[in-house]
């Protein structure tokens, strides 16, 4: 079974996870560092900095570079708000003035989804949706990608073989098939996944490669609050009879861990050939059938199945 972690495959690499807080972020940032990467980890919640994010969760940056460094890389926290052109300006300075290069640059930056709306908001015609909040949406999930690839590609193509990752959710062939929740959700993510069409084309000319990475249903920490279970026992909200909590549909078997879409990041950053993946778009389950890892429980899990 392949594995990227396995001879730490990329000992000596240096990779920026934007949006590594929590969620897909932390997971792809724990799944680099698995394989060894130098990871520094972006976002705007942080113990050391004066910044919070649209949540206003407990989670913070350092706590996700702690966990790279614990699993085996090297986990470096900076706390950036990705809408702050100023700022992402400085990090990569920082990064210029560190390292000198970026070789995978994971652009996961989202923190709209109190915004989009529980499910009962969902479907509704634009107009009934509030403006303001759908505009945000769009500046949290598109300007912050746009942004951050303006600041630091320019480090990525310094030399040949460095790796874009646009984070989003669904493939371009899913979106482009199925309605997303609303009119400003599904345009901030069909956008991502033609933000990484775009910047492949621009990127291949010197040796870099862009592609759009999709988790399925992710068990991140606000989905297992929100069935009030936590990583180890989320099993139990496929419950019918529990009383302790609301009760997930039965495709909730299908779920996934953040580690698992990380693995298939940390796969793609270590396949020689991974130009093959330029201007494409894939799911976390389909880079584990070509790779053949698993999720963090040894399965690999299909939610886009159930769709």
């Amino acid at each position: 079974m392949f594995s990227p972690a396995a001879g730490r495959a990329l000992t000596g690499r240096i990779a920026v996870v934007a949006g590594a807080t929590r969620g897909a972020g932390r997971g792809i940032a724990a799944a680099l560092g698995e394989a060894g990467a130098t990871v520094v980890c972006t976002g705007r919640t942080s113990s050391a900095a004066d910044l919070r994010s649209d949540y206003d969760r407990p989670e913070t940056v350092e706590e996700t570079a702690q966990l790279v460094t614990e699993l085996g890389g090297v986990g470096v926290a900076i706390p950036t708000d990705h809408l702050d052109v100023a700022q992402v300006r400085a990090l990569a300075e920082r990064l210029r003035r560190d390292y000198g290069v970026v070789d995978i640059l994971v652009n996961d930056i989202w923190g709209a989804e109190i915004l989009k709306g529980p499910p009962s908001t969902w479907n509704r015609p634009m107009w009934e949706h509030d403006l303001d909040d759908g505009l945000r949406i769009l500046r949290l999930g598109v300007d912050t990608h746009l942004i951050t690839s303006h600041c630091l590609l320019p480090l990525l193509v310094t030399r040949p073989g460095g790796l874009l990752v646009e984070v989003t959710d669904g493939t371009a062939e899913f979106n482009a098939q199925h309605y997303r929740l609303s009119a400003f959700y599904d345009l901030a993510k069909v956008s991502v996944n033609r933000i990484a069409f775009s910047q492949g084309h621009d990127l291949a000319p010197f040796g870099c490669v862009a592609v759009a990475v999709t988790p399925g249903w992710l068990r991140s920490e606000m989905m297992l609050e929100n069935y009030l279970v936590g990583a180890t026992n989320w099993r139990d909200a496929l419950d019918p009879a529990r009383a302790d909590g609301p009760v997930a549909p039965p495709s909730f078997t299908e779920s996934e861990t953040p580690r698992f879409v990380g693995r298939g990041v940390a796969a793609i950053a270590a396949d020689p050939d991974r130009a093959r993946w330029n201007q494409r778009s894939a799911s976390s389950v389909q880079l584990a059938r070509e790779y053949g890892f698993t999720d963090v429980d040894g399965r690999q899990p299909d939610a886009w199945a159930e769709q």
